[in-house]
């Protein structure tokens, strides 16, 4: 068998702390998925960022102590068709300025890949209150007015998202991010992703099972703003429910959405509840068309509102409260 071929099974290996790329020194890995690694780096400053490169490990391999990635020659084109993706996707997310938007510093080519430079969040992501929340077995996983809160401020970012043109398209908990001085920041944006997903003939590891819309799946379909309205009603009921929905092209054979979401009556508003039913409809054009028209249906119950800063206090106060009980019994 080819040492490449052998190579190709393992994960790309990261650079090693004390690396130097594009002036920023890595300081540790800070996470590794299907499509690169994230860093945690200093730059000339000596200010903390992360640095995520390029490195899809279904198209590239790298060994300890190499810079370079190794890209067997039949699939360089569409490691190349992903690199030009993510480097306009730095350019694109580097003219937007949104709390809720995740802030490109930097881009820059090196090591025959790119680099993207980002500032570095501390906090937890959303996933990680529903884990907590679900474990601790709360009659409900997150409240009403949390949730609503919550949302209503990633759509804000969202929104200018799609002004610019742009699309998440890997809406999910695991990348929303509450930071520690209070914000709720889009991560993870999956332009890259995308792109050769409809290129190559590996579509389905891309995305994360019942956070993707049906037309993420297919070829010949557009995708637009109502794709990322799926994720966000998706996530809306990982909130809710403490897990994902059902994946979508189990949906379309035998959709088990609608008795789930009915077992959630009486623990959320009715309302609430038909709002993810709509974002998450399997017909595209049925959804929001629009962020716009989603934030007017999420605002049209009434209730408390709450600043960005008393939401993820709250939140964590939430879960440290129960917490605390557990050890005290």
């Amino acid at each position: 068998m080819p040492a490449f071929l052998i190579m190709s099974k393992l994960k790309p290996a990261p650079l090693p702390p004390g690396a130097i790329v594009g002036g920023y020194r890595l300081i540790r890995k800070l996470s590794c998925g299907g499509f690169g690694i994230v860093y945690l780096a200093l730059d000339a400053e000596g200010q903390q960022v992360a640095v995520k490169e390029y490195l899809p490990s279904s198209l590239a391999t790298r060994e300890p102590g190499q810079r370079q990635p190794q890209v067997a020659p039949d699939k360089l084109a569409l490691y190349r068709l992903g690199l030009k993706s993510f480097f306009e996707e730095g350019r694109s997310l580097a003219q937007i300025s949104h709390a809720s938007v995740v802030s490109v510093l930097n881009f820059f080519r090196e090591n025959e890949t790119v680099y993207m430079v980002m500032n570095y969040l501390e906090g937890d992501t959303l996933q990680d209150f529903i884990v907590t929340a679900r474990d601790l077995k709360q009659p409900r996983v997150l409240g009403e007015a949390s949730i609503r809160s919550l949302f209503d401020e990633i759509l804000r970012g969202l929104r200018i998202v799609h002004q610019h043109k742009m699309l998440h398209l890997d809406l999910k908990p695991a990348n929303l991010f509450l930071t520690e001085d209070n914000r709720a920041v889009m991560l993870d944006f999956g332009a890259a992703r995308e792109v050769l997903s409809k290129q190559g003939r590996f579509i389905r590891p891309m995305y994360t099972p019942g956070f993707a819309a049906p037309e993420m799946y297919r070829r010949d379909v557009p995708l637009g703003p109502w794709t990322d309205v799926y994720a966000i009603g998706a996530s809306l009921y990982a909130c809710m429910q403490g897990g994902p929905p059902p994946e979508a092209t189990q949906r379309q054979t035998a959709d088990r959405l609608p008795p789930s979401l009915a077992r959630l009556r009486g623990a959320y508003s009715d309302r609430l509840i038909e709002v993810v039913k709509w974002c998450m409809a399997l017909d595209a054009m049925a959804r929001p068309q629009s962020v716009f028209a989603l934030q007017r249906a999420l605002s049209r119950e009434p209730g408390p509102t709450h600043t960005a800063p008393t939401l993820v206090q709250r939140l964590r106060a939430q879960l440290a409260c129960t917490l605390s009980g557990r050890r005290a019994a």
